[in-house]
């Protein structure tokens, strides 16, 4: 799902294309991403954006009017930037905004259709979408704590949640605990004060490089690779991969469609941290630390080999 730094560049690059610019018309590809009945598309037609702007993980378009369109990536969905008036791209194509400039299109890949749209009249419908968590660029160390520290969660779900913050999954919550060196199971009820300001550095200085890094990308472009696995990353999506820091192997937790991805030795004092699904099979013989996982690996390498020559 586009978090902070991919949101972002989005709206950066939609704002410079349409913003000044009247909406010439609005073109559905499928009926049930629209999840509003009123104001109608056609009121919105002939009205100019005056701005294009983040809240949480959804994107904005501030029409005259009063008029706001609200959109929700979810998880598939994308912006693309083409002429105006071009085909909305098969079983893809949810949306197009068509402008004199050029066309927004919202796309979406898979079978499950989430992204959605919501067109409201007022600032307050707008806000009204709005799950409440904080911005991380709008507060200080203390509203930060206050706000982790309200209900005893970990520190991914906490992190993760969007009636705590705002902004932030799965993919930037691993990059922002490592840079921290914070364990995503210890608690917040556990959390002191000094480890929350360094958790909250970690968050502005993670969230900001890989928003200038995107920026870097897209230079004058339309943003085109928007992905929760990026080269640049510490430790999201490296399950297996040597730790850029120490070394150590990174570790996984799964759970159903997810995963949160983590290093032993710099985040969690070289404890390895229960994966749910394995250790109801594996129950107290699940390994306590790296060395015991290997021994393990290897042990079962070992009796695979033996089978096979069997």
């Amino acid at each position: 799902m586009p978090e902070i730094p991919d949101v972002d560049v989005y709206c950066e690059a939609i704002a410079t294309r349409v913003v000044g610019h009247p909406l010439a018309g609005v073109r559905l590809g499928s009926p049930f991403v629209l999840r509003t009945f009123a104001p109608p598309t056609s009121a919105f037609v002939g009205k100019k954006v005056l701005a294009v702007f983040r809240m949480g993980k959804r994107i904005v378009l501030s029409f005259e009017g009063d008029l706001f369109a609200v959109v929700h990536l979810m998880i598939a969905g994308r912006f693309r930037w083409g002429p105006s008036g071009m085909k909305l791209p098969g079983r893809l194509g949810l949306a197009a905004f068509d402008f004199a400039g050029g066309t927004l299109l919202l796309t979406e890949a898979g079978t499950k259709k989430r992204a959605s749209i919501h067109l409201v009249l007022g600032e307050a419908a707008m806000r009204a979408l709005h799950a409440g968590g904080i911005e991380l660029d709008a507060c200080d160390d203390a509203t930060f704590f206050a706000a982790l520290t309200r209900e005893n969660h970990t520190l991914k779900r906490a992190l993760t949640d969007p009636r705590i913050l705002s902004g932030i999954g799965n993919a930037y919550s691993d990059e922002i605990l490592w840079e921290a060196k914070l364990s995503p199971v210890k608690l917040t009820s556990r959390l002191s004060a000094e480890e929350s300001r360094e958790l909250f550095a970690a968050a502005r200085k993670t969230l900001t490089r890989f928003t200038e890094i995107l920026r870097a990308e897209v230079v004058k472009g339309f943003p085109a690779k928007v992905t929760a696995f990026r080269p640049e990353m510490a430790v999201h999506g490296r399950y297996g991969e040597p730790c850029r820091r120490c070394g150590a192997k990174v570790q996984r937790i799964a759970y159903a469609s997810n995963e949160t991805n983590y290093c032993v030795t710099c985040q969690t004092g070289g404890k390895l941290l229960a994966d749910r699904g394995l250790s109801r099979l594996l129950r107290e013989d699940w390994p306590k630390s790296l060395e015991e996982l290997e021994e393990m690996k290897s042990v079962r390498a070992t009796a695979a080999r033996t089978s096979r020559a069997r």
